[in-house]
């Protein structure tokens, strides 16, 4: 069985990602890109979908030793685990070094005292674990060949194959140092250059150290902020500028449950709300990217505008389900390719002009068709604003009129009335103003319950959704407006699980929900990042900050968030992990430190 989805570690190099469990165990890798068939799918089955474990060799009747510590090297994606044995201690380093050419995993054990026994079992199955492929010698080298795909595995230590499965037993003493790798290549393509584990090494280093350098923010969270930049720049698509909401997909948010989804693409929504973090901690040359994919992905059709995309801009995405993957921990459907894609989700045309606006704002270089391309947007959402859509949870049932995605609209004329005010583009500003006017008006009017004070997940519902908490982060309404206290604290008293993270909004267990699908979930940790956000902005900056804390605390050993947090299990769940987490909890220091609102 795979491990908790917090026992896991990211390793990557800005193409694709690895996840490392605690007992050395890589159970997930897709080759050569993020959104590739998977090579290592242990994840989402058993031992028998691929896996690589590398450790201290244990009885064949024992469940494998996990590490005692583990860290990653300063600030950077180069994992280290640890393991005291009887026999001695351990290390082995984990990383993937950014490439321009064969993408390459490699492991370096290293001896820290006495000698130590250990075993390499490498078990390669392609396309998510269901096609064995044809593992042969090759000169010194060992290759694994299926289809197009080929994976060349080099080691300086003996090795053998028994089971399907090829080993390497060996021990290593205090001092001594025995480096794995496995590269990819294109099957008909001739073999790769033998990796050089120690130069890559120091490589890889020095790549990390370089671009946390760069870094604007030096506040009291600075560890947890670094590291979440770290986790965005490695979800990263280096090739394009796209980014990736997870590199996984089917880690449920039910345990058990059919809420298990494909993260591998590039959301519009998370991929701009993680430029406004980059463009905030200083990280201009990511921003210029993700502008520059963005409109090669929208390019000629932005009435058409998709809400996600492939990480090189492919619009096709269909959804099917992998009847041979038992799920993480028998949560079915395996999915792969998300249905989403077609969906209508007018919050994110604000999310992208938002975005646009914070570029255009803090100095990037101006681009003539990004203006262009936000006239375009409100062009159509001139036309289409009134109509219910999916909205942002991507709800599998009816669509609504949702207030969230109204807002949004709003933003998006907001904005683009502000470039235009700046001399910067041209268009018909008085009547936008009044579309600006008429959505505003028509939200209060048709999204608000003032009986209750708050409001509404959609026109005429009695339902709270966590989304509202942006109302005041976007500008709708000023922090100190009454509706919008009285909306935080309705949320708070509705939404808010008993250790007081935030659910999304209502599901209905064993029935089908406002979001048409069975079964519950976690807190959305955004959505808690979120509360403690406008805590702050309505000056109860003393109970932001311990939310914020609390929220910190939920973050895994090495500093990773997934999507969510089951407050009944007190574990991680969903894809991990999640760029979604990762930026709010940037925006939320960056928030509290311009405050003062911090301990220590």
């Amino acid at each position: 069985m795979a491990g908790r989805i917090e026992d896991y570690a990211l390793i990557g190099d800005m193409q694709t990602a690895a996840l490392v469990c605690r007992d050395g165990t890589v159970d997930w890798l897709c080759l050569p890109r993020f959104d590739s068939h998977a090579i290592f799918a242990g994840l989402l089955g058993t031992e028998e979908h691929g896996f690589w474990r590398l450790g201290p060799a244990y009885a064949a009747d024992s469940p494998p030793p996990t590490a005692a510590r583990r860290n990653y090297r300063g600030d950077s994606l180069i994992l280290e685990s640890e393991w005291d044995t009887p026999r001695g201690t351990v290390r082995v380093t984990d990383f993937m070094p950014p490439r321009d050419g064969a993408p390459q995993l490699i492991r370096i054990v290293e001896g820290l005292s006495g000698e130590v026994p250990m075993r390499s079992e490498l078990r390669m199955r392609f396309s998510y674990g269901r096609v064995v492929p044809w593992v042969h010698k090759y000169d010194t080298r060992t290759v694994a060949v299926a289809g197009p795909d080929s994976v060349w595995f080099d080691t300086e230590a003996d090795t053998y194959g028994k089971d399907l499965t090829t080993y390497a037993d060996f021990t290593v003493s205090a001092g001594e140092r025995v480096a794995f790798s496995i590269s990819w290549q294109p099957s008909h393509k001739e073999a790769p250059p033998l990796p050089e584990p120690e130069q890559a090494l120091r490589a890889t280093e020095e790549f990390w150290r370089d671009w946390v350098e760069q870094c604007t923010y030096h506040g009291p969270y600075r560890e947890a902020v670094i590291r979440s930049l770290i986790t965005l720049k490695a979800l990263t698509y280096a090739p394009t500028g796209g980014i990736v909401a997870a590199p996984t997909t089917s880690l449920p948010e039910d345990i058990g449950g059919v809420r298990n989804w494909d993260y591998r693409y590039t959301w519009l929504r998370d991929a701009a709300i993680t430029l406004s973090s980059l463009l905030r901690t200083g990280y201009r040359d990511e921003a210029r990217a993700w502008r520059e994919w963005l409109l090669r992905a929208v390019a000629g059709d932005p009435e058409n505008l998709q809400i996600m995309y492939g990480i090189a801009g492919e619009r096709e995405l269909g959804e099917a389900e992998l009847d041979w993957l038992p799920g993480y921990e028998h949560s079915r459907p395996v999915r792969v390719g998300n249905g989403a894609a077609d969906q209508l989700q007018l919050d994110v045309y604000g999310e992208v002009i938002e975005a646009l606006h914070l570029g255009h704002m803090t100095g990037l270089a101006r681009n003539d068709y990004a203006s262009v391309l936000q006239l375009k947007l409100i062009r159509y959402l001139e036309d289409h604003w009134q109509e219910p859509d999916e909205g942002i949870w991507e709800v599998r049932g009816p669509r609504r009129q949702f207030v969230h995605s109204k807002v949004m609209a709003w933003v998006a004329v907001d904005r683009t009335i502000k470039l235009i005010e700046s001399g910067d583009a041209e268009g018909p500003l008085e009547r936008w103003k009044e579309l600006r006017d008429d959505i505003h008006r028509v939200v209060c009017e048709k999204g608000y319950d003032p009986e209750r004070n708050t409001f509404t997940q959609y026109y005429g519902s009695k339902e709270l959704d966590a989304s509202l908490l942006l109302i005041p982060q976007m500008g709708f309404l000023p922090p100190d407006d009454k509706r919008v206290i009285g909306t935080i604290e309705a949320i708070q008293r509705e939404l808010s699980t008993s250790d007081g993270f935030i659910l999304r909004y209502p599901t209905d267990g064993e029935d089908a929900g406002v979001d048409g699908l069975p079964g519950d979930e976690g807190a959305f940790l955004a959505c808690s990042f979120w509360m403690a956000d406008d805590l702050a902005m309505i000056g109860r900056v003393d109970e932001a900050r311990k939310l914020f804390e609390k929220l910190l605390d939920l973050r895994n050993d090495l500093g990773l968030l997934a999507e969510e947090w089951d407050p009944r299990l007190q574990r991680q769940v969903g894809n991990f992990p999640q760029a979604f987490s990762h930026v709010p909890l940037i925006d939320t220091a960056l928030r509290l430190t311009a405050s003062g609102a911090y301990g220590g």
